[in-house]
């Protein structure tokens, strides 16, 4: 008899202890599984992993006086680099529409195959997944791993503890080195680091990112996921009944029963399911989830289930499939005696294409319509003017060029809107048609001040609207800029 029983039945209170609030999360034993999601997997983590490794070490001939990274984010000169395209501060932009498309390419995903990031692409799931690797190579598969860590210390233990997380810290340290070489040209970072002549501020990040990687895809995995990352909660509200999730197809897998069971409940003439309750898409989930039990918060839309499950189902000779990517809209056509249908293509999948074509396009024509030549003004405030005792208005601006190449350029800057204005700098010389010629470095930026003199007559009290330009002399590229010359 319960104690919520034996309340009801002596009509008073009884104190009784029905466990802990909160249980501790038990460890995760991920089984190894084989399959076509588990070839999927590997696959992209190869490509993944790859990438980032070996980019740093790409070349991409950018010319003279320019670094010759193929992805360099080049923190002293305020610039990066990737493969043909310089981005300069003054372009933060661009990184904006990148936030932008990735979030809604994150969207259109999940709203067609649900956590398919989480499952194949988040660096969480990449790395754990190499981290796992290691642990079965060398302290073997699910069941010697958890009778390794049941077994008192030996020898045998110590070793190959020893070995797992020398190997772990090893691939997080190259983790923490990698990520630095986009900071820096790599070759000769490879080379200060490993003759200890490199930066401080490279070890201590090397550090760093050396412990995270360690301690977050070797100790905590799935915690990660389950209580750190909130993608799995903003999905939840993203997805609808036609995404394509991993699914237990209950409609055909339920009751439940053994092979002997089941062989006996059908001879009987009573249902029985194609789920012999094996548990091993349990046993090979890398956050522990039982897909059977529906959506949950920890499934990462990896597959890996499906494989297991597959094989089982190959194995008692039953169709594959049991466990698929679906949709619970499905499932429910099916136990109406309906046949299944797909909605990739529906009005929410359409508005993300739309916004990220609509996005990309307006990246895209910015990119090819970019200058190479930048022309910034800034009125002086203390004065507003001055009168000369001639009789003209003067006007003082601090004006700033930039040149986006690679090499010196001279630029030539007139004024217009003003009739009988002159100009003057001592930053800059003075040319016979009366602009001023400056010459900018390679990849420079250059500041003069400039003083604009005009009659009284050109001059307002509100501001005379002036438009300022820059010229190239080499090929005609151009800046132009708007102002006001003020006046009494």
């Amino acid at each position: 008899m319960s104690a919520a029983e034996k309340y009801e039945r002596e009509g008073g209170p009884e104190v009784y202890d029905e466990g802990p609030l909160y249980a501790s999360a038990a460890k995760v034993y991920p089984q190894k599984v084989s399959g076509t999601y588990r070839r999927l997997k590997w696959a992209l983590l190869i490509v993944c992993l790859g990438l980032y490794y070996v980019l740093p070490f790409v070349r991409w001939d950018r010319g003279p006086n320019e670094p010759h990274q193929s992805i360099l984010i080049d923190l002293p000169h305020s610039r990066f680099y990737w493969f043909f395209i310089e981005i300069w501060p003054q372009e933060v932009y661009y990184f904006t529409g990148l936030l932008i498309l990735a979030s809604l390419a994150l969207f259109l995903s999940n709203a067609l195959f649900g956590r398919v990031w989480c499952g194949y692409f988040c660096i969480q799931t990449v790395w754990t997944d190499l981290f796992m690797w290691v642990e079965r190579l060398v302290e073997g598969d699910r069941r010697d791993r958890i009778k390794l860590d049941a077994a008192p210390w030996s020898a045998s233990k110590i070793g190959k503890r020893i070995a797992k997380h020398g190997l772990w810290l090893l691939i997080a340290c190259g983790t923490g080195g990698a990520f630095i070489l986009y900071f820096a040209d790599a070759p000769t970072l490879v080379r200060q680091l490993f003759t200890l002549q490199a930066p401080l501020v490279a070890y201590v990040w090397i550090g760093i990112l050396t412990f995270t990687t360690y301690y977050l895809a070797g100790h905590m995995r799935e915690q990660v996921c389950l209580y750190m990352c909130p993608w799995p909660r903003i999905q939840a509200a993203l997805t609808d009944v036609d995404a394509l999730n991993v699914t237990y197809r209950r409609d055909r897998g339920e009751p439940r029963l053994s092979v002997k069971d089941a062989a006996r409940a059908q001879a009987a003439g009573k249902p029985a399911g194609d789920c012999i309750d094996c548990h091993q898409c349990v046993a090979v989930c890398p956050t522990g989830v039982d897909i059977r039990k529906g959506s949950q918060l920890g499934c990462i839309q990896c597959g890996l289930c499906i494989d297991a499950c597959d094989a089982v189902m190959a194995k008692v000779h039953r169709p594959t499939r049991l466990i698929a990517y679906d949709t619970d809209e499905n499932i429910k056509r099916r136990a109406r005696g309906e046949a299944p249908i797909y909605k990739l293509v529906r009005s929410r999948t359409i508005l993300y294409v739309v916004v990220i074509a609509i996005v990309g396009s307006l990246m895209v024509y910015k990119l090819t319509t970019r200058q190479h030549m930048g022309l910034s003004v800034l009125h002086v405030r203390a004065p507003m003017y001055t009168l000369a005792h001639d009789g003209l208005v003067r006007n003082g601006y601090t004006v700033r060029f930039a040149n986006k190449w690679s090499e010196p350029r001279e630029f030539a800057l007139s004024i217009a809107g003003l009739p009988g204005a002159t100009v003057k700098s001592e930053e800059a010389d003075t040319m016979s048609d009366g602009r001023l010629k400056v010459t900018l470095d390679p990849d420079a930026t250059l500041e003069a001040q400039i003083y604009v003199t005009a009659p009284v007559a050109s001059a307002a009290s509100a501001g005379a609207p002036v438009t300022m330009t820059a010229t190239d002399l080499k090929n005609g590229e151009t800046a132009t800029v708007a102002d006001h010359f003020f006046g009494p």
